[in-house]
């Protein structure tokens, strides 16, 4: 029954809600849907493993979410700020190491107004003409979104939570809207960015049918890039007593992702290192290609704390990329010096 489905899968890059359910819930699903959408990754980018050079500029936020260790409610909270100079120095280190994407995250900070993320963009894209910038601050209005992707900006990564309103009120605070960060990242898709959305796996409140839901929003959107990780509580926020996400529900999904979206870009993310010693490899292997190393300076790694035990917070740049390339290496697959732009998205020139 199973392997039909993933057949199924495979061949119409759909199913039923129903259908969906039973290889979301199906532990015994988890093997035949990792071989499955590894051969789907095969075919689209080979062993080929994309690397991000994330940069955590700002851990101040406006925002209050329920979930983020972030959040500006945290008295704990060592605030910090990167400057213009601090963040150039990341990706010029970052560059002699063979990055050629520089991921500018953090909080949605005030103080970062849109001249100087202007800036900030500008001046990478100036330097370091043949990489790409993706940027993660959050919700913006459009002319802001316009003017970051006029500057040069590439990419811009959002995550949606979830797609079901009444779950996103469970995770947020009531000024925040599900349907606005909706509204968002089809801004974003419209202005020309590659987009990415995703959900955390295992969040409080969340069923395996609020899963389906992202599915299909999802399937709506068609972005290039969708990052999920496994729910990871943080000792300093409302859920500190939640149960982490499950492991194996998480690989199931990116498998189904894979195998949904066959040309997108998929994370196997620092969350899912963090849940498994070897969470990054596990990702790889049910169908992700891509790994986000941290760049930023070591003084603030441990400060740019979403949820507890983050990994690799005490290594240095150069370890973080060694280490990636021998992970990537022990299960197949070959870390590239590369844009790693989505298959099918006609990159402006």
């Amino acid at each position: 029954m199973e392997e039909a489905l993933i057949a199924t899968l495979r061949e119409q890059c759909d199913l039923t809600d129903a259908q969906y359910l039973t290889l979301l819930s199906g532990e015994e699903c988890t093997e035949p849907l990792r071989a499955a959408a590894d051969a789907v990754r095969r075919e689209q980018y080979g062993t080929d493993v994309y690397l991000r050079g994330l940069i955590e500029f700002t851990n101040y936020c406006k925002n209050d979410c329920l979930y983020c260790g972030i959040r500006r409610s945290n008295p704990n909270v060592s605030r910090y700020r990167l400057t213009h100079e601090e963040i150039l120095s990341c990706c010029e280190e970052g560059y002699g190491l063979g990055f050629r994407t520089f991921v500018l995250q953090g909080g949605e900070d005030p103080y970062f107004t849109d001249e100087r993320i202007c800036e900030i963009v500008s001046s990478i894209k100036k330097r370091w003409p043949d990489c790409a910038v993706t940027l993660s601050i959050g919700e913006k209005e459009r002319a802001s979104y316009q003017a970051y992707f006029d500057a040069g900006a590439d990419r811009y990564l959002l995550r949606h939570e979830t797609a079901n309103e009444a779950h996103y009120a469970m995770l947020h605070p009531p000024e925040l809207s599900g349907a606005y960060r909706k509204s968002c990242l089809f801004t974003l898709r419209d202005i020309g960015y590659q987009v990415g959305a995703g959900i955390m796996v295992g969040s409080p409140g969340q069923t395996l049918s609020h899963i389906v839901e992202d599915i299909r929003f999802l399937q709506e959107l068609r972005p290039q890039m969708i990052g999920i990780g496994p729910f990871l509580s943080h000792q300093d926020t409302p859920f500190r007593d939640e149960p982490n996400g499950e492991l194996h529900l998480t690989l199931r999904l990116l498998s189904i992702l894979r195998l949904t979206f066959p040309q997108v870009l998929l994370p196997s993310t620092t969350a899912l290192g963090t849940l498994h010693p070897l969470g990054r490899e596990l990702g790889l292997k049910a169908g992700a290609n891509v790994i986000m190393p941290n760049l930023s300076p070591m003084r603030v790694r441990k400060k740019y704390m979403l949820y507890d035990n983050k990994i690799c917070t005490g290594d240095e740049s150069a370890q973080c990329r060694s280490c990636t390339e021998r992970r990537a290496a022990a299960v197949g697959y070959r870390v590239v010096t590369d844009r790693g732009d989505a298959k099918g998205f006609l990159r402006r020139q």
